[in-house]
């Protein structure tokens, strides 16, 4: 009889307990909806949308990462086959760490869906952040032209809308001398790849107020990076640091100590280093590197800043490094190194 009973409740108890479930499973599922994508932005306050100048592959590195934590990008460059160029670049990206099981196909398309390309100054109007990421390919400092792009995101931002260079050698002071409000100048130096490492050079000159430094400060904590807190100086940390390896590294291959292979392999297992120094050239470009060692050596006089034979001569040749295929190492179509390109004589003993 007992069991009769029992068994004549069991649809009753059945429909409590799968009322119980669909209740439970639909707030887990706005407890998970906080943490998605479309959500991030929600309780970030003030803090909505970055614009980019300049989107070569530092550029779109930058574009992907801030896109990534929720923030609304808009990349100016000058024509639209650079802005279709920026466009696939940054697919490209997103479709490296779908291959990697960092991304579904999902929170691709939401990232794309956040990221414009424009060739409008205008577009600016209601960033609050604008970061300049040119890459120019001109010999000499490009100090005249950054300065120019200032004075371009000035005429149409707001007035406390922060305006912030990703140079690496100029200094803030400098770009910011032809604005009308040199306060609003930061520097925000990303270290490529821009989506794996956790610190970022945020720079500040005498002029730059404490509320746009602030505000720097807390983008990048949105990003969840570390903030490097530094007063202007040519090179920052990094860069500085970077170039004497690379040369220093030079040097030991003219003189025969070791292969290019050898040497990056010594320095990543050694050190911890995610690239070798010759590896690292080639990714960040030959051409570039030049240009930071140059503008160094302009700065400080030291020998160990003065552009190392090897790369000038890599230069000349058109060997830039990963984006062209050949550099310190040759690459494939997919970027994957195949080879070197330069043997240096080893001493037989």
């Amino acid at each position: 009889m007992i069991v009769l009973i029992w068994w004549r409740l069991q649809p009753t108890r059945l429909v409590v307990i799968l009322w119980e479930i669909i209740i439970k499973y639909n707030t887990m599922s706005e407890r998970l909806e906080d943490f998605s994508l479309s959500k991030t932005m929600l309780n970030k306050g003030a803090l909505q949308k970055v614009g980019i100048i300049g989107c070569g592959s530092m550029g779109q590195e930058i574009a992907k990462n801030i896109g990534q934590h929720g923030f609304d990008v808009v990349f100016v460059d000058v024509d639209e086959q650079h802005v279709a160029e920026g466009n696939a670049g940054i697919v490209q990206l997103l479709d490296n760490e779908i291959k990697r099981w960092g991304m579904t196909q999902g929170e691709k398309r939401l990232i794309l869906s956040r990221i414009k390309g424009s060739i409008d100054y205008q577009e600016l109007a209601d960033c609050d952040i604008v970061l300049e990421t040119i890459n120019s390919k001109k010999p000499g400092t490009s100090l005249e032209l950054r300065k120019e792009i200032f004075r371009k995101i000035e005429k149409v931002v707001r007035r406390d809308t922060v305006i912030a260079s990703n140079t690496a050698v100029l200094m803030i002071s400098d770009l910011a001398s032809g604005l009308e409000y040199p306060d609003r100048a930061v520097g925000l130096h990303f270290l490529s790849p821009a989506d794996r490492v956790k610190i970022l050079e945020v720079v500040r000159s005498s002029k730059t107020s404490d509320e746009a430094y602030d505000l720097v400060c807390k983008f990048v904590t949105m990003l969840e990076k570390k903030v490097v807190k530094l007063i202007e100086s040519p090179g920052n940390i990094s860069t500085r640091m970077i170039v004497v390896e690379i040369n220093q590294a030079c040097e030991i291959l003219m003189e025969g100590i070791a292969s290019v292979e050898d040497i990056d392999e010594t320095m990543k297992e050694s050190l911890g280093h995610q690239y070798g120094p010759f590896e690292l050239a080639d990714r960040v470009g030959l051409d570039k590197v030049m240009k930071w060692m140059d503008g160094l050596y302009n700065e400080f006089g030291g020998s160990i800043y003065k552009t190392s034979p090897v790369i000038k001569r890599l230069v000349r040749t058109n060997y830039l490094g990963k984006a062209s295929g050949v550099g310190f190492y040759k690459y494939d179509a997919n970027g994957k190194i195949t080879g070197h390109t330069i043997t240096c004589p080893e001493i037989k003993l």
